[in-house]
């Protein structure tokens, strides 16, 4: 692998408060080798002058669904794995297209589709992948009809069952978690609360006893892996966090007592706030129930209070988008959303190093360092002043690199 130099360059570590100008940067055998406001030579190296450009560390998604091909999950019934995997791809791909080096799918994505990635099979960015997500019966991934009482589901009969595994008992959750971990999975996720797109279940409906996210807690951790729960109200949130959950997910609803309780137990939220807003625009023509459209609106409605509450509580925030079909689209516009309420430099460090720490490679991605991992972005323009300059790939992203390959560029080399 060729040494890759960028000179003159604006460099966001992904950490400080600001960009410096006037910076160099060394890239070697996919690792960043120096950084130094000091000229720097290396033999061989292709060079970039990036003409004060900024350099940035490549964005990290920690809440996607990389097979969530359709919008309306019961059109994913009849759809065998092949044909999900294949309309996946290009899905896949336009994520390393918007900027995104890294993505942690969280219910769906499997050893199979991020080891494909790694080996180069398909274009991508890297994948932090969990499997199934976790359901109880008639919990938000419980998609059974009404007169259907079988629980020998197969995970793997079509896209419809993918995504999620319905489990119930502290030992059938702990066989399960063993066995996913025994895949390689990254982290588990548990289905905690209600949600918006489940047919039947109210999102303030809590979800699995402590007793059983417990379990799943405990034998992550004996692994070196950990668990992210979906839980939107307060209490869902509680009770995740009293069960050792690393990571909430959404987390819409809660209230001020609660983001202290996250805060105090070190724990992250990511917030998925395009979601709502995107899909309250298309859902209903595109098929969404009443009930489901109902649910979305009351989200949708306090997802800003949301990011106030754990900014003044101190959580620390992960940047997600929860994008399913064909709003996948939109994943750029949580940027603009959280740039409403939180400044540019905020919103930008949930996207590269807490998101790092979040996919457990802190000091790995997320950062312009000696040592680090080159997954790098170039971007014209300003986005610590702008943050909408990063929601305009086609304008603004001028280079993308992923493990220290280039992976596209309009910017010639000296």
């Amino acid at each position: 692998m060729a040494a890759v130099l960028f000179s003159n360059a604006t460099v966001f570590d992904g950490v400080s408060e600001e960009a410096v100008p006037g910076m160099n940067v060394l890239v070697v055998d996919g690792r960043i080798a120096e950084v130094s406001e000091h000229p720097i030579s290396s033999k061989g190296a292709v060079e970039y002058d990036l003409d004060g450009r900024m350099l940035l560390p490549g964005l990290i998604d920690a809440h996607a669904h990389v097979f969530a091909i359709n919008l309306v999950e019961e059109r994913n019934r009849n759809i065998a794995l092949t044909e999900m995997t294949a309309r996946a791809v290009p899905r896949i791909r336009k994520m390393l297209d918007r900027g995104f080096t890294g993505i942690r799918d969280v219910a769906g994505g499997d050893v199979g589709i991020r080891n494909a990635i790694a080996q180069g099979y398909i274009p991508g960015p890297r994948l932090f992948v969990g499997g199934p997500a976790l359901s109880q019966i008639g919990g938000h991934g419980d998609h059974r009809s009404l007169t259907d009482d079988r629980l020998d589901i197969d995970v793997n009969a079509s896209a419809f069952t993918f995504t999620c595994r319905i489990v119930d008992g502290v030992e059938n959750i702990r066989s399960v978690v063993r066995n996913e971990l025994r895949k390689g999975a990254d982290h588990i996720k548990v289905l905690a609360s209600g949600g918006v797109g489940s047919p039947a279940d109210a999102i303030e409906a809590l979800q699995f006893t402590e007793d059983e996210i417990r379990v799943v807690v405990q034998e992550a951790a004996v692994r070196g892996k950990y668990v992210c729960a979906h839980a939107y109200e307060s209490a869902a949130i509680a009770h995740s966090i009293r069960a050792g959950v690393r990571t909430i997910e959404h987390a819409n609803l809660i209230n001020a007592q609660t983001a202290a309780m996250v805060a105090a137990a070190d724990a992250y939220v990511v917030p998925t706030l395009v979601a709502y807003e995107v899909t309250a625009q298309h859902g209903e023509q595109l098929g969404l129930s009443p009930y489901v459209m109902e649910k979305l609106n009351m989200v949708n409605d306090a997802g800003i209070a949301m990011l106030g509450l754990c900014t003044d509580a101190g959580v620390k925030l992960g940047f997600g988008t929860d994008l399913m079909g064909e709003m996948e689209f939109a994943q750029l516009q949580e940027f603009t959303i959280r740039g409403r309420v939180q400044r540019p430099v905020d919103v930008i460090r949930s996207a590269t190093s807490v998101n790092a720490e979040i996919v457990q490679m802190a000091g790995e991605l997320g950062v312009i360092a000696p040592g680090a991992i080159a997954d790098i972005i170039v971007v014209d323009g300003d986005p610590l002043k702008d943050i909408a300059i990063l929601a305009e790939p086609e304008k603004n992203l001028r280079l993308i690199m992923k493990d220290g390959a280039i992976y596209k560029t309009d910017l010639a080399a000296k």
